[in-house]
């Protein structure tokens, strides 16, 4: 039923991406959709490397929790010690967890509730500028505090900008080499890299949007290489490997596993819960990380009981949703 759902699918909405489904490790379904580069009519195939957008916040608060492991941070951690002078809007109360848990209530330098179509939004700074994770610190200053830390659940993509800054200030470590050695190294993650995005190297997909009822690349829409928030380039066969490493205990301990994946905040609107740095959809025994920027959609979900894994990845904004809306459906 998966082959045929996600094959009329895939032919309606004209999908361009890579499906897959495993078990346990064993694939069950797997195939690749559409260009990778639609000009040079390049395919897009199985080990094709796409941007996950906010699917990095879940890589990124692994990376922080590793740091908390191995005693260079605690949750505790005010984001104030380690900021020092930068950033004097943000709460001096603010935690390394209200962080994780998108519960700080710092102002965020992009806030996906205010803006309307996701290809009309400009970065607050010029593309070239935002190459390493200090060069965010312009972005982030002069947005107000907007509640008490704690308070509140609002999903902030700012926050997560500030824990790579707390990750690499307290670490010593470039936050993207963090990532690598801490997350991807031992996950088996071999192809997810922070790709410079007018450098995107060899397997990488071109992100597209459409604009006016033409398809161009999103290149003037993304900063040339992300950071804590966004911005990884990852392939579904590294998803694949990623679950199982994370429950088994390969990246944190497992009673870290257990503590990023209970249930801390409610999203009702998306019906949904959050974590640190996860999505729990509510009523089901799954974990999820999503992302969705400009030309990039993704969606890998994983039940640890079954070991059941359904990942969707697409270089196109609203591509990865239809299938991956159906595989739910049918999958949990």
């Amino acid at each position: 039923m998966v082959a045929e759902e996600v094959e009329r699918i895939a032919g309606e909405t004209g999908f361009t991406g890579v499906v897959s489904v495993d078990r346990r490790g064993a694939v069950e379904f797997a195939k690749a959709y559409g260009y990778a580069h639609r000009g040079l009519e390049i395919p897009n195939t199985l080990d094709t490397r796409f941007g996950i957008a906010s699917g990095t916040k879940g890589l990124t608060a692994l990376t922080v929790m590793s740091l908390i492991a191995d005693g260079v941070l605690e949750l505790s951690t005010t984001a104030r010690s380690v900021l020092g002078a930068d950033l004097p809007l943000i709460d001096d109360a603010v935690t390394v967890e209200h962080l994780l848990g998108h519960r700080s209530g710092i102002g965020d330098y992009y806030d996906e509730n205010t803006h309307g179509d996701i290809s009309d939004y400009l970065l607050p700074a010029p593309h070239h500028e935002l190459l390493d994770t200090e060069q965010y610190v312009a972005v982030l200053d002069g947005h107000p505090q907007e509640f008490i830390p704690g308070t509140d659940f609002k999903y902030n993509n700012g926050g997560y900008v500030v824990l790579a800054l707390i990750a690499e200030r307290t670490s010593g470590t470039p936050f993207h080499t963090l990532v690598r050695e801490r997350v991807c190294v031992p996950a088996g993650m071999t192809s997810t890299e922070f790709l410079r995005a007018d450098e995107p190297g060899p397997r990488t997909a071109l992100g597209y949007v459409h604009i006016d009822g033409v398809c161009r690349t999103n290149v003037f829409h993304l900063p040339i290489r992300g950071t804590g928030d966004g911005g990884i380039y990852s392939t579904a066969p590294d998803f694949t490997r990623f679950w199982p490493a994370l429950h088994e205990g390969a990246i944190v301990p497992p009673d870290q596993v257990e503590l990023m994946t209970r249930p801390r905040s409610d999203y009702p609107e998306q019906d949904l819960r959050y974590g640190l740095g996860f999505w729990l959809p509510a009523g089901k025994n799954t974990v999820m990380l999503e992302g969705y920027d400009v030309g990039v959609s993704f969606r890998s979900t994983h039940n640890p009981e079954s070991g059941l894994t359904y990942t969707v990845i697409s270089n196109d904004a609203e591509g990865a949703w239809p299938i991956a809306r159906r595989l739910s459906e049918i999958l949990d």
